[in-house]
């Protein structure tokens, strides 16, 4: 860890907020580590969210408290990690897409299959296979569970955009990335520099 653990007064702030300053951050899981360089932000009043019907029996987690990690099957394949944020009850969340490995790549390869370094947390199914999230810990509150996400470098040049594999909503600027990271899910077409 390079930093303090990020605890829930950090991810009880507004998503807007917290998007941003999640990039630069290190996620550890076990003797894993990568840092965090784009995230998505997800929030009720949004018809691409989880969280759009209410608090139903699969997105119950992303209602709070913050801090929490609402991990779950994307076309039922992939598992995909978000960070609750907000005060308990505005089911708002930041999906993990990418992030750039820094310590235990041998174990991230052996569970990707893949030598690449670029290849291994570059998307959110990717991230979670390479650290070994799954769905046994969802609900589970950052830093007291199997999950630690720390203060890392600070980040000047984020860049936004729109999101990537939702089929509504996609106008709206709620990707964050760190600018010209080789790690991206994919890179920002003609991004803006927040």
């Amino acid at each position: 860890m390079t930093g303090a653990l990020l605890d829930q007064a950090f991810f009880s702030r507004p998503v807007a907020e917290v998007a941003p300053e999640l990039l630069g951050c290190v996620i550890e899981v076990g003797r894993s580590a990568a840092v965090i360089v784009e995230v998505e932000r997800y929030q009720q009043d949004d018809p691409a969210s989880h969280s759009f019907r209410g608090p139903t029996p699969r997105a119950a987690v992303m209602f709070g408290p913050a801090g929490r990690l609402y991990v779950y099957r994307s076309y039922g394949i992939h598992w995909c990690a978000n960070v609750v944020c907000e005060p308990e009850g505005h089911g708002a969340a930041l999906l993990l897409r990418a992030a750039e490995p820094v310590r235990g790549l041998a174990a991230m390869r052996r569970r990707r299959g893949v030598e690449d370094a670029r290849l291994l947390c570059s998307g959110p199914g990717r991230l979670c296979q390479a650290l070994g999230i799954d769905g046994s810990m969802n609900g589970s509150l950052v830093g007291a569970g199997p999950v630690r996400i720390a203060a890392g470098d600070a980040v000047h040049d984020v860049v936004v955009g729109s999101r990537i594999g939702i089929s509504v909503a996609v106008d709206r600027p709620w990707r964050f990335g760190v600018a010209g990271s080789p790690h991206l899910s994919r890179p920002f077409p003609s991004p803006v520099v927040a």
